[in-house]
């Protein structure tokens, strides 16, 4: 069945908003260790951990201050070590998340490097001379708006970050910081952590001309081409698999924006070494406009069969796949992919489960989305929490590029505070999540969509999920079958099949509310039904087989 993690299933926990112990409103350590029967109940096996480490929370936790201890706000080490053994107990591992493209400026390192220009942490972030002008060493503009580049009076010069200025980049070419770094992440997996998701890890290597980038046709300056896969980044994986992560057996994960099919067979090619898998985002971009996220367009489902096709084709038998519809930074997936209407949330989020755990790869559950949460629409920007849309709204608005009504509209559909709204354990005040004030607003409709009623009823999408989980235990084809696609150029429905020696496994979802027709050759009556989110069989009518309005099916058949 190959590596050990690609039968299991990944749940994602953003602990901020997971479950919080001491009334503070904001979710912790403890509150975790709370909820790990529940995980256990569901059937995950590996738990993804974004940011518990000390941070000042300029980006929510994404910006670390000190990689080694626990943030202040989510408990200590020791209530760490407790959870982590508690999940140890129940079977169930630890993937930290790893944020090494750079560290808050509150970093120990950082505070050293801006010291003085002898100092030896210097080098440990990229620093530069402003040009001749005065002006920043480059025009490249940053994620979270304005200049990558941070003036520092002290010194003179300007300190490169990708994101926010509380954000500056490491600079991976400096040998003794890439041995910090191999050092921390070996103390981690000693402490029994099983591997990393790695942030943004395919911006740790940039151009070292540092050339100005393309200006767009918004005023945007994309300096992207310079730090996105960039020359040495290959050298620094395969580095860091030999000197952190070879003598222990791992889960890699890597988040990479703008990385293509072909870069992506290197680095997850198993000979080379590097990563187990990547995080692409071409099916997260569908209908980004001319804005990006911000102006959000129509999609298509051809669009997003021929992005997982391309993707299942292209790493069959050279790499392997990472399956998610959300995570932290996506809006929730029954809201982008599915039908967030009362009468067709629950099934549209059981036909997209279907169609993701059904694809070779190892899938990823985002915490809520088994329980089918939404994205929310909160009346004020006040109520938003998310650095990137506040900034986004500001700067879009003050260039008159978008209306104040327009920015309101993308981040409803958009905006990654939609996937970080406290879960949803029940019908209590605050869904549970807390008995003080949460620090962002729970989703109002915690009172329909919640664990509690999930739980209490048998054919809710919590039994779905811990039902597909289960499934790819079982069933070899469903872990390692061939993919291949049939009916590309239809719009109302995704139908693939998986393919292992005289084994067919037949995937069929509608991604309407019309009820649609498959013609297909293969006699589904003498088929095994794994899975369904109808209450009855499958309908055959002189047209072929009918599917109900967000139907799905998985059947199993042999090739004859």
């Amino acid at each position: 069945m190959g590596k050990w993690w690609q039968d299991s299933t990944v749940y994602q926990i953003y602990p901020r908003s997971f479950n919080d112990s001491n009334g503070d409103g904001i979710g912790d350590i403890n509150g975790i260790t709370e909820r790990l029967p529940y995980l256990k109940q569901l059937g995950i096996e590996i738990i993804w951990l974004s940011p518990v480490y000390q941070s000042p929370n300029d980006d929510n936790g994404y910006d670390i201050s000190d990689y080694e201890a626990i943030m202040d706000e989510f408990g200590t080490m020791e209530d760490y070590d407790r959870m982590s053994a508690e999940a140890n107990r129940l079977g169930l591992k630890i993937m930290m998340d790893l944020v090494v493209n750079h560290t808050s400026d509150e970093h120990h390192w950082f505070i050293e490097s801006r010291e003085s220009k002898t100092s030896d942490k210097r080098d440990y972030y990229i620093w530069h001379n402003p040009k001749v002008n005065g002006e920043p060493p480059t025009n490249w503009a940053a994620a979270f708006g304005g200049s990558v580049w941070e003036f520092d009076e002290k010194t003179g010069q300007y300190y490169l970050h990708l994101f926010s200025k509380k954000q500056p980049d490491l600079n991976w070419e400096n040998e003794a910081m890439r041995r910090d770094v191999y050092q921390m992440m070996r103390n981690w997996l000693d402490k029994g952590v099983a591997g990393f998701r790695m942030d943004v890890i395919n911006m740790i290597s940039k151009d070292p001309r540092y050339p100005d980038g393309e200006v767009m046709k918004t005023g945007y300056t994309d300096g992207s081409p310079y730090y996105f896969n960039g020359p040495k980044v290959h050298d620094y994986l395969k580095e860091m698999h030999q000197a952190a992560l070879a003598d222990y057996e791992t889960i890699t994960v890597g988040e990479m924006p703008n990385v293509s099919l072909e870069q992506a067979k290197l680095y997850t090619a198993e000979d080379r070494k590097e990563l187990d898998m990547v995080f692409n985002f071409d099916h997260v971009g569908l209908g980004d406009g001319e804005l990006g996220k911000w102006t959000p367009e129509a999609w298509k489902l051809t669009e997003l069969k021929q992005i997982f096709t391309r993707w299942q084709e292209g790493l069959d038998q050279v790499g392997w796949n990472s399956l998610y519809w959300s995570n932290h930074d996506q809006p929730r997936a029954i809201s982008r992919f599915g039908d967030n209407r009362n009468e067709y949330r629950e099934k549209s989020g059981k036909m997209l489960a279907t169609c993701l755990h059904m694809l070779k790869g190892t899938p990823y559950v985002f915490q809520g989305e088994e329980i089918g949460m939404t994205n929310v629409q909160f009346d004020s920007i006040e109520d938003y929490r998310d650095l990137e849309s506040i900034n986004a709204y500001h700067e879009l608005t003050a260039k008159g590029l978008l209306s104040e009504d327009e920015m309101m509209a993308a981040i409803y559909k958009r905006g990654r505070d939609n996937a970080r709204t406290p879960m949803q354990w029940s019908s209590e005040t605050n869904a549970g999540f807390t008995i003080g004030e949460p620090w962002v607003k729970v989703n109002p409709n915690y009172t329909d969509i919640n664990v509690k009623d999930a739980l209490a009823r048998e054919d809710s999408i919590f039994y779905y999920y811990k039902q597909l989980i289960e499934l790819r235990k079982q069933y070899e084809i469903i872990v390692t079958g061939r993919y291949q696609l049939l009916y590309p150029t239809r719009e109302d429905v995704y139908v693939y099949e998986r393919l292992l020696d005289d084994q067919v496994l037949l995937v069929l979802t509608n991604f309407t509310d019309d009820v649609v027709s498959v013609d297909l050759a293969a006699d589904l009556t003498k088929a095994t039904c794994l899975i369904t989110n109808e209450t009855e069989a499958i309908k055959q009518t002189e047209t072929g087989y009918t599917l109900q309005p967000y139907g799905a099916y998985a059947f199993l058949l042999n090739n004859k």
